[in-house]
């Protein structure tokens, strides 16, 4: 009878860490919005300055959010943690001066020799033995910098469309003060929707462009292997994956207290990567601000639920991918930046006070500079720089403090 009862009790604790309750359903369509609005207006500039046709333009959104969508997904209910999978920004952003002198086709296949090698990586386990000698402080100074622009929108919102702002903001702060409002509807969704409504009542929205076909046609693309192509390319692209849009997720749900599968993230980033590269997208990672978003409310054990949410949401912008794009472009760009900015407060929060209460501290404040500059170097973005020159300097001048923020070993096999 007690068996009975305490299978009957975990029954129901399972039913409830596995409800869409509404921080999660918040937490999954901000992060969403966030994936499919500045960052698609990236990718398509970028496609633009490189020569991409509008076909080809179809083709790699369908990848990068349909097919991240369904990593997502996959991630999220195995691992039952909001591991929001997507496509790498630092590699889009090296595609325009690569295509001055390189083919598609080449470019594409420094995507494949890219993935593959990420796959053994992280089969190998040796991104275990990387993982270990990146000092957690230095990582969050790096996370830091790397949020604070985005945190920066929920200010310049204000000089871009003043009214919306201070309705969404003064909705948010209204649903965080009050917890009796804040328990029926989170603060980001609320603001979202006062937001939403201003925009649509003053004309804010604009108006849908022409939309050739309902849903998205993927093209096959075949690789053309030139020794320029990989030693431009490969190194830069390993570097976005593992050394910056990874390292960012795994330290932003660690904050938290989420063990990330390090090893298995990086063998699915380096398999996405390959599925990625056939439709003639870049390739796949753990994207640091998605997550954020994701574990920035609700219970810890539901979080998770957030990032299904954001992966079917996901799924369908990519099947639907000329529609979706034309309506995600109609949205003001400053309320999904004031939004984006509201979601991430909390997760900048705890990457300073991860970066700056503890060890490393120097070292923190040079990868929280260094980030924040977000000046390049060999066509490799500052947050990488960021962390070696940081850990360079705490080497040098407070490596007593570095010795003893080294990850356990101990603690990677609980991640792998």
């Amino acid at each position: 009878m007690q068996t009975e009862e305490r299978n009957t009790a975990g029954s129901a604790e399972e039913a409830r860490s596995n409800r869409l309750d509404s921080h999660a359903l918040s937490n999954g369509i901000t992060a969403f919005l966030f994936g499919v609005t500045g960052p698609l207006a990236i990718l398509i500039m970028v496609g633009r300055d490189g020569g991409l046709s509008d076909v080809d333009l179809a083709s790699w959104i369908f990848g990068a959010y349909g097919l991240s969508g369904v990593l997502s997904l996959y991630f999220c209910w195995r691992y039952r943690q909001p591991l929001g999978m997507a496509w790498t920004i630092p590699g889009a952003l090296l595609l325009p001066s690569a295509l001055d002198h390189l083919s598609f086709a080449e470019v594409i296949g420094a995507y494949w020799v890219t993935a593959l090698l990420i796959t053994l990586l992280g089969w190998s386990g040796l991104i275990n033995c990387v993982m270990r000698r990146i000092p957690i402080p230095i990582v969050m100074g790096m996370v830091a910098g790397v949020f604070l622009p985005l945190g920066v929108k929920v200010v310049t919102a204000f000089t871009s469309n003043a009214l919306l702002a201070t309705v969404s903001l003064g909705v948010f702060m209204l649903f965080s003060v009050l917890p009796a409002l804040g328990s029926r509807l989170p603060p980001v969704l609320a603001a979202l929707l006062a937001g939403g409504a201003v925009a649509w009542t003053t004309g804010g929205i604009a108006p849908l462009g022409v939309v050739p076909t309902l849903l998205a046609r993927p093209i096959m693309y075949m690789p053309e292997f030139s020794l320029q192509a990989l030693v431009e390319m490969v190194i830069p692209l390993m570097i976005t994956v593992l050394g910056i849009q990874n390292a960012q997720g795994f330290a932003v749900l660690q904050q938290v207290d989420h063990p990330p599968p390090v090893k298995a993230v990086t063998v699915g980033s380096g398999l996405g990567s390959m599925l990625f590269a056939v439709v003639g997208s870049v390739p796949a990672c753990l994207t640091g601000p998605t997550n954020a978003i994701l574990v920035s409310s609700g219970a810890q054990h539901r979080q998770w639920i957030g990032g299904m949410v954001f992966a079917v949401l996901m799924i369908i912008f990519g099947l639907f991918a000329p529609v979706a794009t034309a309506v995600a472009l109609a949205v003001p760009l400053a309320l999904i930046g004031l939004i984006g900015g509201l979601a991430m407060i909390r997760a900048l929060q705890g990457a300073f006070q991860g970066a700056f209460c503890g060890e490393c501290p120097l070292g923190a404040l040079v990868a929280f500079v260094v980030s924040v500059a977000g000046v390049p170097i060999l066509n490799i973005g500052a947050p990488f720089w960021g962390l070696v020159f940081a850990f360079i300097a705490s080497w040098l001048l407070e490596r007593d403090s570095l010795r003893r923020v080294m990850v356990p070993k101990e603690t990677l096999k609980k991640t792998s």
